[in-house]
């Protein structure tokens, strides 16, 4: 690396600890991004959370605490339960405080109003004074402290000025009612919205507290509970039932039901035995089991599920990003706009003043953006938690929001809208050769090679390639997307796709008429043709449901495949999609990614593999999908979104959550938006006071954040499909 170019440092992430609201969350993240060293620091307002440099910590800590008093950067901690911290007592004991705090300054603002006409007579003004005054500074002090702290630091334009504003104003035209109730009903908005916030973050918490508390390390003769980090591979734990798998192991002594919902959304519990791989996260329900760790926590499938979500509102979506900067302007925009309204009329036209400014300071407390800056990121967190809850995993806002623009669909074959397993269905010798002889050669020259057509070759041989059958493989070579070249006792062997021997100038005999049976392997030895097998795929009965709702949705669906013509055509037919290309290298897949993308007049394209061979694809794709990324790490860190089921049909599902999520904030947005304006309009008219813009302002706030923890609760839309509607596609197919 060049000495010249300055290492990045490694970003560590941190808790938030102490009350702040939406707004204040913006603004201390637009801060620090724009602070040398913290360029596109996202604060995670959901989770509370932030990923900074550690030499930069005290520099942020400064800098957020000028913008919010209390709050506290601390290290994150992994373990999730632990006792409670000082710190949170501290904030419990506010709480209460704070709640005692409404209920006398409700209390006294009732006694104001029912002595109300008493107040009219001038010998009790003192009292009106005291009591209403008692009430507004019992729940706006620390509004009002923060306002003028604000002022001195140059943030005039935030919602502890606009109610300090508005409030101080109305005290000074004598309307003590408006302001009492302004600063009484935006403290009991504010208390409301926090407590709605905190039930959003329990239920995302709730999400992440499948996280597995121990393990049943064995040691000897005896059974050491312990946390799951300090396990180490290779070491031995038991699963007893009703407990949780704590890590990703095999299985060497039991057999039993686990229940995977919490991985993968689904309901079914799966049968396990000796040799089957099981992943932390996982419920054993009914046999006790001895596993193998094959993997760290760190590493396990269970912690990379728990950083995915925890970390998904960390790519905004543009939505959001919007959202943030319209707030910038907005409440300026509606500052200058009320200055303009008490200022003009008494100046220009002779209005009353004090009339003019009620209109204006009611103008003021309807314009607090907190409405709209707190419902969009918590709607799409809502939504990345109710994917989560399906068994698909969506990296990030970003992407959630991309989902809704598909318009295009290209799908791998083999693993992905095939089963993955693959069976010798015909073996065809030439000349001089038997079946068993042939199968032999195949056999012995794939011995080494991970792919599943070389597996099934090894499987239909039947015998052990571990001991002296394996003396005569010299030399080994496996030639990309094309089989592999082998030296056995001393002969080359060639196994692959027709391309392979031909290249080598090998004729090969193709059939006049390609049945597509399935994916042909054609062997040679020493430069002569001596036979090929045709090896078939299953195709997933998923697969079919899939491409018929996808084609219903209207989407472009395309397949792309290393399968020659006849097995793509084949496949392409049965489950009715679109358009495919075959006897495609892994290099073909992305230029063809690439010119689909290029062709692309509206919609964005995502392609759906199956994680492991397709990462350049996957990276490539506007919206990478691996299929099946249950236990992949390949699939996790290639993609996008990762679903943990191996069925296709879940994009669907993907896709409806993505497009209810939308639906949600543009809902929240437009109705923030509309009621503020509409009462902007009317308190500019005279025909709306301070009660009605307490509405305008926390009433809506309060609904849309409601409205935004609803798509947590998102429900599957595949039983909602009629099979009427879907039968006639699936009669195509």
């Amino acid at each position: 690396m060049d000495e010249s170019t300055p290492e990045v440092e490694v970003r560590v992430k941190y808790c938030i600890e102490g009350e702040f609201c939406a707004n204040c969350s913006a603004k201390m993240e637009r801060v620090l991004s724009s602070t040398e060293g913290m360029e596109e620091t996202t604060i995670n307002y959901a989770t509370k959370t932030v990923f900074l440099p550690p030499s930069r910590v005290v520099q942020a800590q400064d800098i957020m605490e000028r913008i919010e008093v209390g709050v506290k950067l601390v290290p994150n901690h992994s373990k999730q339960k632990e006792a409670p911290t000082d710190h949170s007592i501290v904030v419990n004991r506010a709480n209460k405080l704070r709640l005692i705090r409404i209920i006398s300054a409700c209390l006294l603002f009732g006694v104001g109003l029912i002595f109300d006409s008493a107040w009219k007579n001038s010998s009790w003004a003192v009292l009106e004074y005291l009591v209403y005054l008692t009430a507004y500074f019992m729940v706006g002090y620390q509004v009002l402290a923060k306002a003028v702290r604000n002022i001195f630091r140059g943030q005039l334009f935030d919602e502890n000025f606009l109610m300090s504003l508005a409030t101080v104003g109305a005290i000074a035209i004598h309307a003590l009612p408006e302001a009492v109730a302004v600063m009484l009903f935006y403290s009991v908005g504010e208390y409301l919205e926090e407590r709605a916030v905190n039930r959003s973050r329990n239920s995302i918490q709730a999400l992440l507290n499948f996280r597995p508390d121990y393990a049943n390390l064995i040691q000897q003769l005896e059974v050491i509970k312990v946390d799951p980090e300090d396990v180490q591979v290779g070491q031995q734990i038991l699963v007893r039932p009703g407990e949780k798998v704590p890590l990703d192991g095999d299985i060497v002594n039991g057999s039993s039901f686990v229940d995977t919902s919490a991985l993968t959304g689904e309901s079914v519990p799966r049968k396990v035995q000796v040799g089957n791989t099981i992943l932390a996260g996982m419920i054993n329900t009914t046999g006790v089991l001895t596993m193998r760790v094959t993997k760290v926590f760190a590493e396990s499938s269970v912690q990379k599920i728990l950083d995915l979500v925890e970390n998904a509102s960390t790519h905004k979506a543009t939505t959001e990003k919007f959202i943030t900067t319209f707030a910038r302007y907005y409440t300026p925009a509606v500052v200058i706009v009320a200055t303009g309204i008490a200022l003009v009329p008494p100046l220009l036209m002779g209005g009353n003043f004090q009339v003019w400014l009620y209109r204006a300071l009611t103008i003021l407390v309807i314009s607090c953006p907190c409405a709209l800056v707190i419902s969009v990121p918590l709607g799409y967190f809502g939504g990345i938690g109710g994917a989560s809850r399906h068994g698909i995993l969506i990296k990030g806002a970003n992407y959630l929001e991309a989902l809704t623009d598909l318009r295009t669909v290209v799908f791998d074959k083999t693993g992905t809208l095939t089963e993955g397993v693959f069976q010798v269905v015909e073996i065809s010798p030439a000349e001089g050769y038997t079946e068993m002889e042939l199968l032999e050669i195949a056999a012995r020259a794939e011995a080494h090679s991970p792919h599943p057509i070389a597996q099934s070759i090894r499987e239909k041989y039947g015998k052990d390639l571990k001991d002296s059958d394996l003396t005569g493989l010299l030399s080994y070579e496996e030639v990309s997307g094309q089989g592999v070249r082998a030296l056995l006792s001393g002969k080359t062997v060639l196994v692959g796709k027709a391309g392979l021997l031909e290249e080598a100038g090998i004729p090969v005999p193709r059939p006049s008429v390609d049945r597509g049976l399935g994916t042909v392997v054609y062997i040679s030895i020493d430069g002569h043709f001596v036979g090929k097998l045709t090896i078939s795929d299953r195709i997933k009965a998923d697969s079919k449901v899939a491409i018929a709702r996808l084609n219903q949705m209207g989407m472009r669906t395309v397949m792309l495949t290393g399968d020659n013509q006849a097995v793509a055509r084949s496949v392409a037919e049965e489950l009715a999609v679109r358009e495919y290309h075959y006897d495609l290298m892994p290099e073909d897949k992305v230029v063809w990614l690439e010119t689909l993308s290029q062709e692309k007049r509206q919609g964005k394209v995502a392609f759906v593999g199956d994680g492991l061979n397709d990462a350049p694809v996957l990276t490539r794709a506007d919206v990478g999908i691996a299929m099946g990324g249950l236990g992949s790490d390949a699939a996790i860190e290639a993609a996008d979104v990762v679903i943990m089921e191996d069925q296709p049909s879940k994009l669907v599902e993907a896709i409806h959550i993505a497009q209810y999520t939308k639906k949600i904030i543009w809902q929240n947005i437009g109705v923030a938006l509309s009621v503020k304006l509409v009462f902007i309009l009317l308190a500019a008219l005279g025909l709306a006071n301070m009660w009605m813009a307490i509405f305008a302002d926390e009433g809506v706030a309060l609904l849309a954040i409601l409205n935004a923890m609803r798509v947590r609760w998102y429900q599957s839309p595949r039983n909602s499909l009629s099979e009427a509607r879907l039968s006639p596609v699936l009669q195509e197919t």
